[in-house]
C-alpha cells in the first residue's frame, strides 16, 4: 500500500457577486487529481502559477478545504482523521516556500524548532535544548546557534531551519513547496542535495512542488504536469523527460535554458517542433474550453491527457 494515495481530488473555490454576496460559480483551482507515493520516493508536482499544484499540496497538508476526493495516509482519510488523530498531524509536516516569512523574526531558533516539542511532546528545558541542538547539528548550523534569530542567517541557512523544524517530529511525509525558488542558485543546489541526503537517513517521503523541471529531474522519482486544475501528463521521470507527449509537457521542456553547449543546436530544434506542433495541433491536446482531456494510459507508467478515441 502507498503512502499517500490521493483520489479523484478536487478543490472548488465560490465565486460570490450581487448585494447578498450569493454564490454565482466557482474556480475549479483542482480537478480530478490522482496520484500515489510510495513511502522513501519523491513525487513532483510541475506547473506555471495558476496550475494548481501548490492548491493540491496545501490540501494535503490540511490548509485547503476539498471539495471531492480522498487524501489516504496509510490507508487513514486525512480529512476525516487529522483532528483527532496526533500521530496523523505529527506524520505529514511542510516545508514552505520561503525562508524569509516562514519564520517568526521575533522567535529564537530554539523557539521556532522547538514549536512541535511543545505542541505534541512534553520535554524538560534541557531535553528541549538537546534535542534542538541535535537538529540544528543534523541539518549542517552550528548548535550555538540556538539563541540567535532569524535575521542573523543567509536564506540557505534560514531553509535549514525550516527543514529542522520540519524533521523535529520525525514525520513520514514532507510536503515541499518551492523549496528553493527564494534562494540564489549557488544555494539551491546546496539544500536539494541535503534534502535527498535527510531523506535517505530518516526514509523520508516527499510531496515535491515546483514550476522548475530542471529541479524535478533532479529530485523526483514520478511526476505530475499540471494545467489549470487538471494533469496532462503523469509518469516516471524517465517517462516525461525522455518521451513527452503532451504539448504543455514539451512547451514547459523547451523553456529549460541550455546549459550544454554542445546540445544547443539540438534545442534549437526542439523548440522549433514545439512551436510548430503547438500552433498547428493545440486541438489535439484541449478541449473547446482550452482544458486538458482525461488521461489515458500509452504504458504501465505513463499516462497523457488525450480525447477518447472513438
Amino acid at each position: 500500500m502507498a503512502l499517500l494515495e490521493v483520489e479523484g481530488l478536487k478543490i472548488h473555490f465560490p465565486i460570490r457577486g450581487g448585494l447578498l454576496k450569493r454564490e454565482i460559480g466557482n474556480i475549479k483551482a483542482v480537478d480530478d487529481v490522482s496520484f500515489s507515493i510510495e513511502q522513501g520516493q519523491t513525487y513532483g508536482l510541475v506547473g506555471e502559477s495558476g496550475s494548481g499544484k501548490t492548491t493540491t499540496g496545501r490540501a494535503v497538508i490540511g490548509l485547503n478545504h476539498v471539495t471531492d476526493g480522498k487524501i489516504l495516509f496509510n490507508g487513514k482519510d486525512l480529512a476525516t482523521e487529522r483532528r483527532k488523530d496526533r500521530q496523523l498531524q505529527r506524520d505529514v509536516q511542510m516545508i514552505f516556500q520561503d525562508p524569509y516569512s516562514s519564520l517568526n523574526p521575533k522567535k529564537r531558533v530554539i523557539d521556532i524548532i522547538a514549536e512541535p516539542f511543545r505542541n505534541y511532546e512534553r520535554l524538560t528545558a534541557t531535553e528541549e535544548k538537546r534535542q534542538v541542538r541535535d537538529l540544528l547539528e543534523k541539518v549542517g548550523l552550528s548548535p550555538e546557534s540556538i539563541y540567535k534569530y532569524p535575521h542573523e542567517f543567509s536564506g540557505g541557512q534560514r531553509q535549514r531551519i525550516g527543514i529542522a523544524r520540519a524533521i523535529a517530529l520525525k514525520p513520514k511525509l514532507i510536503i515541499a513547496d518551492e523549496p528553493v525558488s527564494a534562494l540564489d542558485v549557488s544555494v539551491q543546489a546546496q539544500v536539494l542535495n541535503f534534502m535527498q541526503d535527510i531523506q535517505k537517513e530518516l526514509n523520508l517521503t516527499y510531496l515535491f512542488i515546483s514550476h522548475d523541471l530542471g529541479i524535478i529531474r533532479h529530485m523526483c522519482d514520478q511526476i505530475g504536469i499540471m494545467y489549470k486544475g487538471r494533469y496532462v501528463e503523469q509518469g516516471t521521470t524517465d517517462d516525461i523527460f525522455e518521451n513527452p507527449q503532451h504539448i504543455y509537457t514539451k512547451r514547459l521542456l523547451a523553456a529549460i535554458p541550455d546549459m550544454d553547449p554542445t546540445k544547443r543546436e539540438e534545442m534549437v530544434a526542439f523548440r522549433q517542433q514545439v512551436k510548430s506542433e503547438y500552433e498547428h495541433s493545440y486541438r489535439n491536446f484541449f478541449d473547446e474550453e482550452g482544458l486538458a482531456y482525461s488521461l489515458q494510459s500509452i504504458s504501465d507508467t505513463h499516462r497523457v491527457a488525450l480525447p477518447q478515441k472513438g
